[in-house]
């Protein structure tokens, strides 16, 4: 009977140390300003860290700064790794200082940024980064608004940080490309403003209230938590507003939504991750090291055209698709450039307000 017990006590042991035991996660996502559910870019990239570890039976989790600054985030990845990540995704330009200083404490830790370039930091051998052409994009957006009728615009950015500009001067051009195919550049303008913010504010309902108010049809609300301000003023426009969405389809959040320019994160995230464990956990040698730039061939920017997605009234989706072919040939070019300071040349009037 002592022996039973004797054995009955070992067994409790042993599963109370497995309880006990710290579970490990190894793909780790540390989050830029905002969160996971922010239905923008920290959850189009978590869909695709979430759908490739479900996929490939892998752990995984993410991590929030305590702040929006380089060490909070330092400190999220020091975490991740702790916690046992060998994998950390980082959306967002803002990653660079952090990054460059975790892939050297850290190279057996495999670091894939996303929203970076070569300007931001300057990966190793255990880092891959990539950047989109939003100018891609924003262009698509603008060119579909006009071409379906609407000829007062505005673009309302967060912060003019270079995927933001990319975005806002390709829905610039967009719209003066499709204004000069229908003849009427004289009618079509755009308002266009930073908010100086990723977030939702009063200033940005009441400028979003005047610009409906004026006479806006459609504004591209660019920039994380921005369009929950741009949406509430469409709400209560008369007529109702539209609003574009951005870096992802946005449809689903409301029926304010005329279309979104999206870049395709989730697929993005789980296609670089499993290119990753292909090649057995690290880079391989033509990404390691590498800033990957993303575009229209490989279909990476766009507007979406499900049907659900799709709410124009006369543009339609094949004009769509024969305006992307003219960009995967290379016979329209977009300016990519992104410096605040020198906006694209169009025939359209633009109001760059301060």
């Amino acid at each position: 009977m002592k022996k039973f017990f004797a054995v009955l006590l070992m067994l409790a042991l042993i599963l109370s140390f497995a309880a006990c035991a710290p579970k490990t996660y190894e793909i780790a996502m540390v989050t830029d300003v905002g969160n996971i559910d922010d239905q923008s870019f920290n959850q189009g990239t978590w869909e695709g860290v979430k759908a490739f570890a479900e996929a490939n039976g892998k752990t995984y989790n993410y991590y929030r700064p305590s702040e929006d600054s380089d060490e909070a985030r330092l400190e999220a990845m020091k975490t991740a790794v702790k916690k046992g990540a060998k994998v950390i995704v980082c959306p967002g330009y803002m990653f660079g200082p952090s990054i460059t200083e975790a892939q050297a404490l850290y190279p057996e830790v495999m670091f894939f940024g996303i929203d970076l370039t070569t300007k931001d930091m300057t990966p190793t051998t255990n880092t891959t980064i990539c950047s989109y052409q939003e100018e891609i994009a924003g262009f698509c957006a603008g060119y579909a608004a006009v071409k379906d009728g609407n000829t007062k615009l505005g673009f309302c950015g967060g912060m003019a940080v270079p995927a933001v500009v990319r975005y806002g001067y390709g829905f610039v051009q967009g719209a003066n490309a499709a204004a000069a195919e229908m003849g009427n550049t004289a009618d079509v303008s755009i308002k266009y403003w930073y908010a100086g913010t990723f977030s939702p504010s009063d200033e940005i309902k009441i400028k979003m209230d005047g610009w409906y108010s004026d006479g806006t049809q459609v504004v591209f609300a660019c920039g994380g938590g921005v369009y929950i301000s741009v949406v509430a003023a469409a709400d209560e426009a008369n007529p109702k507003g539209w609003v574009i969405g951005v870096d992802s389809d946005q449809s689903h959040i409301s029926e304010r939504f005329l279309t979104s320019a999206y870049k395709e994160l989730p697929n993005t995230t789980a296609g670089y991750l499993q290119k990753l464990y292909d090649n057995g956990g690290t880079w391989s040698a033509d990404l390691a090291g590498q800033q990957i730039v993303l575009g229209a061939s490989t279909k990476s920017v766009g507007i979406p055209t499900t049907e659900t997605s799709w709410k124009f009234t006369t543009f339609t989706v094949a004009e769509y698709d024969a305006l992307y072919a003219k960009i995967l040939d290379g016979s329209l070019v977009i300016d990519g450039s992104f410096d605040p300071e020198v906006t694209p040349t169009v025939d359209i009037a633009v109001d760059y307000m301060s």
